[in-house]
Formats: C-alpha cells, structure tokens, sequence
C-alpha cells in the first residue's frame, strides 16, 4: 500500500501551551551548562592511571590492540595469499612511479618498502596499501626537476665518460645528477612527514574536509593529464627539456612533437603492447572478479616477459632502446635531510602532505565502511608523517595509497596489515635478489604500466555531467580546479582550486536563499509562498526565512531581502512620517488644522469652505477675542493619524499593509557580532513605526550566542523568541484578538494646538542608527 496515498494520513493532536523562550525555559527547568575551569580541563585531559596509559599506548600504536585478537587460524593464509599478490604489484608500481619523480627505478623500490613498516605499527586502516601514489610522485618530481633540471649538471666534453651521457658535444653527470635528485626527492619527503606528524599532534585531520570530492576529482584528473604527458616522452622515447610549473604540459607536448622523427620504434611498440594487454586484463579482472579467486598479476607477468624478450633480442644494443640499466641489491645506507634545501620546498612540501593524507585516508574510509570498522584521521596523520619521514632517511619518496594496489590487497582477501608486512617482505626480496633480473627491463613498459592504472582517474570526468545536473557550484570547483591545475601546475592549481571552492562557499552564504513563508490551513506547518497553490498568507504578518548562517559577510543582503518581503523600508516609512507629523504640527500652530476631541486631526478650510464641523470652547474664546492667539491654555491632546488614509499634508508616505513581523530562524546555525548589532537595529527600526518583531525556532546555541553578544535590552527583549512560528503566530492573533496590540497604522502624537513648543520630533530623531549606520561608523572613525 502506498504510504503517501490519502487513507494512510493519519491525523494528530497535540495539545500544549503557547511557548516563548522564556516560558519554556521557566516550565521545563532550564539548566546552566557546567562550564570547567581551564586548570580542572588540564587536570582531566592529562591525568592518568594505568587504564588511562594502556588508552594512550594503544592509541599511539593501534597494533598492540588488533595483533592481540589476531585470529591466525581464519585470517593469516588469506593475508599471505594478498601479501604476496600485492608485493609483486607494489614492486613494479615502485619501480615505475619512480620515474615520476625522476630517480632510477630501484629508489622506488625503497619507497614500497619502508613505508609499510612504520604504518604497520601506527596506522589504524586493516587494508590500504602504503607505497607511492602517481600524483604525489608527480608533485615530488616537479619540485625535483625544478631544483635539479639537467642543465646544473652539464659539463664540455667531446665523448661520453664513465658518468656521463653525451648529447651535442655536452657532457651530463649523471651521477652527480642522480644523487642531487634524489637528494631533493628524500628531502622532502621527510619535511612532508613532519608537516603530517605536526598536523596530527595538533589534531587537525579535520582541515582536510575543506578538500571536497569534486576538488579532490578535478585535481586528480589534472594529475592523471600531467602524469599521461610525462610518461608519453618516455614511451616514444624522445628527448625533451624539463619543464615544470606553468604551462609545464603545453612546453612539454611542443618538444615531444618537435622531436617525433626521434621516436624508438622498439620502446613505442613494447608501450603500446603493454598499455592495452594491461587494460585489457584489468578490464577481465573487473568484470569477472566473483569469479576469479585472485586477480591476474597481469602487470607482474607483462614486466617478466617484457624483460626476458629485452634481454634476448638485446634491444638496447641493436635497437637503442631505453632499459633500466643498474638495479642495485641491497639498500642505500641512511642519510638527513638536505636543511638548505627545506625553505625552497616548504610550500611544495605542505600541498603534498594535505593531498597524500586526504588520498589516503578517503580510500581507507571506503574500506572501512565496507568491512565496519573505523579509523582515526589524525592517528592516520602520525603514522603518514613517521612513515614519510622514515621513508625519506632512507632515500625513498614521499609515500600515500592508490586505489589499484590497495584493491588487489582486499580483493585477494587480506584482512589486515599482516598482508602489507608480507607484501614488504616480498619487496625486500626484489631490492636483495631479484632486482638485477630486470635490468633489461624497457622504460617505455614501467611508463606503459603506470600510464594503463591512470583509467581510475581519467573516468573521474564522466562525473561532471552527473555533477552539472546535481549541483552546478561543484562541477565548476571540479572544471575550475581541473583547469587550474592542468595550466598552472599541480601546487597552484590545488591552491587556485581550493581559494575557487571557499569562493563558492562565501558565495553560496553571502547570498543565501531567503523567502516568505505561508500557513497550510488547517495546520502548524509554514512553506514557501512559491512552493505551494494551497497555501495562504497570514493577514497583517509577514514570516521571513533565511537559510544560512547570518554574518558579516550576508548581513546586508538579509536586510535587503527582507525589504522586499515586507514591502517598505522601515527607515523611510519612519522619515516621512516624521516629517508629516512636522507639517501637522506646524499648521495646527497655525490654525490651519486642529485636532477632534477623539484626537482626529481636520483642516480648518476645506475647498474654501469654513469647516463648522467641530468647535470647541477654545474656538469660541477666539472668535470672541478674549485670548490672544497663542495664549490660550489648551489641554494636552492626542492627535491621532491614520496613516492609512489620505494625510491632510502633501507628504507621501509609503504604506505598511502589516503589524507582525516573524523571522524564522530554524535554518539559522551562526551568529557573529556584526549580525546581532545590525539584527538589533533592524528590529528597533520596525518598532518605532508599531510593526512588532519576533523571532521563532532559535537553537539554544544561537540564543546562548544572542545573550553572549549583547542582543537583548530593554526595547529588545527575550519575550520575542518563539520555539516555532505557529507558537509566534498563535501569539500574535491572539494579543490582536484582545486588543493588547497598537495598530501599526495609527500613531499618536501628543502636542498642545497653540503652543509654541518644539515639534515632538526634533532634528535628533534623525540620527537614530539606521541602515546605514556603517557609513557613519566610518565617519566616526575617520574623526
């Protein structure tokens, strides 16, 4: 039976008091919250006990707590199975991003392995695999190419040395070239695991959730570009010069395509074979993986035959083909970092660390949905940051995740980090035995490789159609950050594109959606007016919503917008009656006009014709010539206009068809200073012209925040706070029921007709703040 047909609405009653704020909170007892002193929160935090220090180690080193419930019987022969799947396919991911950030291949190798152990110990996700990840191998190698290009390292010579490469008469050190990179590269990597470990010791993970989705997509897909154009040189084999910064991928596609007739025609053939075999079987792995028990290690048994095929028919030496070279055993001794080099990449060093923790740690929050567990983004944090710092003593890079590995690893059934411990144990093997097997290896098949695991990335662009229909401000942060960081480079364009999406948030709550609301008859339920056909609006009251945060930057749009709601500008309705009342005053002191004994005020000549309407005793003294004019003690009286009908004086002024005011605030979640100073005002400017202002639905947090910012005094008071707009509206009809309400279109003035005082409202009125109390806020400051 369908849930929104007639029969099934079921009606209710509810049956209670008519609640402001104020009485709520006197009925039901409100409590003040219990506010600690800073001395009793440092006791609480730092105090400690033995369970409160087993808390803390365990926190520090999450391994201690899930290794003692290791179930070795159900989970071990599954991690060995991952581990040893994932080792093959982080071995030769190593080996291949490590020409992202220009090193030789075995340093890549270091940066599968070091990693792992370090995350074993402090990381909290049981699945991701830590190694090298393209987009930061490519921000590393930016950084690298730009502190360490070729030209740095070229010496005159007439043939190639022992070191040295000869091209044009021009002699490059490669060795010192090599060790100046990677110099750059491990550098860094250890000031992008400090930046990690500071942030997570500061406990601010959170900063990363101002990388949304479509930011992080649109960056991705830049990466994806500058990874497929650096690669592509290496494929055809041509030479290029290194570019890096602006512009880097247009200067990059002009040298490979000014030096195509260069192309090796040995390494394109091994890349483009080794592209579409290895898509072709991923494609086979995706599409059949509940059938297949373990995933094809087709990029394993690419590189083996590749590597024994370049070996046999000796490639480099008949075809010139560009081979790995020297893949030495064993591994580089430990060394610091390069300190004059760590000003130069700080800011280069801080992207990368906010882009490989975000990467990281949105694939461990996929996993872990999936398997229901949790993990902690700051801990996350600390063991990146040891785990980059450790990696770069070593002469590795910086490490994150890729979806691709760490989906071989809980695919082929890995349960927890034994299977990365495995999968490392794997690696050491290939730096310790097998590594100098694949010396014949091909380049152009690791950059083939690394080019046919960028598909993840580059369908991310059939999420902008999909996003241009859901909501167009993000598919313009993905097309902006995308564009920004395919023209400008990855460290501005993630910069351009993070300053593009606060844009649109500032934008989004600057101009926030403000509307009228209306009653659905019969009911407390209030909707938009443009929503709903059966829906009315309440006579005499105006109910205004804004749906955002109400701060300095929006304040003055509210205020605009809730001028065109009610219909008039409540500083202009208050001058011209102001100055109505002016004329009134001066020609009733000039007997033009006077007032009735029931305060109404009639003009003494109409149409040339004497008014004998109404006379009083003082009229008849005047007539009479007992007084002189202007000496007669006249009571005081009332004079009482109805702004609603036409004024006896030549003064328009502009209608106020209502006597309420409602300002729903339920969709209000801040307030800061400039907001409650100016909302004060606002409602002030409403009083005195008798339309009565109340706010329904605050948080207690927003009223916590009223009474801390001064809101309330004795013209705004903590009466005009509602819990709901029905319980202000129900107010409202019933104080105009009991007559308890002035009416909004009469205001009295009290004068005597012959009295030479000052008018009732003087000069001084005027300067009442108004809407545009900023202008002379600066006037004043400016004296």
């Amino acid at each position: 039976m369908d849930a929104h047909s007639p029969e099934n609405l079921y009606p209710y009653t509810v049956s209670r008091p008519i609640y402001s704020n104020p009485t709520f909170e006197e009925d039901n007892e409100r409590q003040a919250r219990e506010e600690r002193t800073l001395r009793e929160r440092l006791s609480r935090t730092c105090g400690c006990s033995g369970r409160q220090a087993l808390k803390v180690v365990k926190g520090v080193f999450p391994v201690i707590d899930w290794l003692s419930r290791y179930p070795i019987r159900e989970w071990l022969p599954s991690d060995v199975i991952s581990g040893v799947s994932t080792g093959l396919v982080c071995s030769l991911q190593g080996l291949a991003y490590a020409l992202l950030v220009s090193v030789a291949p075995v340093y890549g190798l270091y940066s599968a392995f070091f990693p792992i152990l370090t995350y074993f110990l402090l990381g909290t996700s049981r699945h991701i695999s830590v190694g090298p990840f393209p987009v930061t191998c490519l921000m590393v190698g930016s950084v690298v190419l730009t502190l360490a290009p070729d030209d740095h390292f070229l010496l005159p010579g007439n043939g190639t040395g022992v070191n040295g490469t000869e091209a044009d008469g021009i002699v490059v050190d490669v060795e010192a070239m090599e060790a100046q990179r990677i110099m750059v590269a491990s550098s860094m990597t250890v000031l992008v695991g400090l930046f990690q470990v500071v942030m997570g010791l500061l406990q601010v993970g959170f900063l990363v959730r101002y990388l949304s989705d479509p930011l992080v997509g649109g960056f991705t897909t830049a990466a994806a570009f500058h990874v497929l154009i650096s690669q592509l040189k290496i494929v055809l084999s041509v030479p290029t010069n290194n570019h890096s910064g602006c512009f880097s991928i247009l200067y990059t596609l002009i040298d490979v395509f000014t030096n195509i007739r260069q192309t090796n025609r040995a390494d394109l053939v091994a890349g483009l074979l080794t592209i579409v075999i290895v898509m072709a079987v991923k494609e086979v792995n995706s599409k059949f993986r509940h059938k297949i028990p373990v995933p094809i290690p087709i990029e394993v048994i690419v590189t083996v035959v590749a590597a024994g095929i370049s070996y046999a028919t000796e490639l480099e030496s008949r075809y010139g083909a560009s081979i790995v070279h020297s893949i030495p055993r064993g591994f580089a001794p430990a060394q610091p970092p390069n300190t004059e080099l760590l000003w130069n990449i700080l800011g280069s060093s801080f992207s990368t660390a906010v882009v490989g923790y975000a990467v990281a740690v949105s694939v461990a929050k996929v996993y872990a949905a999936k398997h229901d567990y949790t993990i902690d983004g700051n801990q996350e944090l600390i063991a990146f940051g040891f785990s980059n710092v450790f990696c770069g003593c070593f002469s590795g890079f910086v490490a994150s995740t890729a979806l691709s590995r760490t989906a071989v690893q809980e695919s082929t059934g890995g349960k927890s980090q034994v299977a990365g411990i495995i999968s490392a144990v794997m690696v050491m093997i290939v730096i310790l035995a097998l590594g100098n097997l694949l010396e014949p290896l091909q380049k152009s098949v690791l950059a083939a490789i690394v080019i046919a695991n960028l598909k993840g990335m580059f369908m991310q662009v059939t999420e902008v159609p999909t996003l241009w229909r859901q909501n167009r401000a993000d598919c313009f942060i993905w097309l902006a950050t995308c564009l920004a960081s395919v023209v400008l480079g990855l460290d501005v364009g993630l910069l351009a594109g993070l300053v593009f999406e606060m844009g649109t948030v500032v934008v989004r709550t600057q101009f926030p959606a403000c509307s009228t609301l209306g009653n659905i008859p019969g009911t407390n339920i209030y909707r938009n007016m443009k929503d709903y056909k059966n829906i009315a609006e309440v006579p005499g009251i105006k109910i205004f919503k804004c749906n955002a945060p109400i701060y300095f930057a929006n304040i003055d749009y509210f205020k605009e917008r809730l001028r065109v709601t009610v219909g008039f500008d409540s500083v202009r309705v208050f001058k011209k009656r102001n100055k109505a009342l002016k004329k009134i005053h001066k020609l009733i002191k000039k007997g033009k006009l006077r007032a009735t004994e029931t305060g109404e005020v009639v003009s003494e000549v109409s149409l040339g014709v004497d008014n004998k309407g109404f006379e009083s005793e003082q009229d008849s003294g005047r007539e009479s010539g007992q007084v002189e004019d202007g000496d007669w003690p006249v009571p005081e009286v009332e004079v009482r206009v109805d702004w609603a009908l036409e004024l006896p004086v030549r003064v328009s002024v502009p209608k106020v068809q209502i006597h309420s005011l409602v300002l729903d605030f339920s969709a209000v979640s801040f307030l800061d200073v400039v907001a409650v100073k100016s909302l004060r005002l606002v409602i002030k400017e409403f009083l005195r012209i008798g339309v009565n202002v109340y706010i329904a639905g605050c948080d207690d947090e927003i009223v916590r925040k009223m009474e801390a910012l001064s809101f309330f005094d004795e013209e705004v008071t903590r009466d005009l706070l509602f819990l709901s707009v029905h319980d202000a509206i129900l107010f409202i009809k019933l104080e105009t029921a009991n007559g308890s309400m002035q009416d909004a279109m009469v205001e009295g003035l009290s004068l005597m007709q012959d009295c030479k005082e000052p008018p009732p409202f003087t000069e001084e009125e005027d300067l009442i703040e108004t809407y545009d109390n900023q202008h002379r806020a600066i006037h004043g400051l400016s004296n």
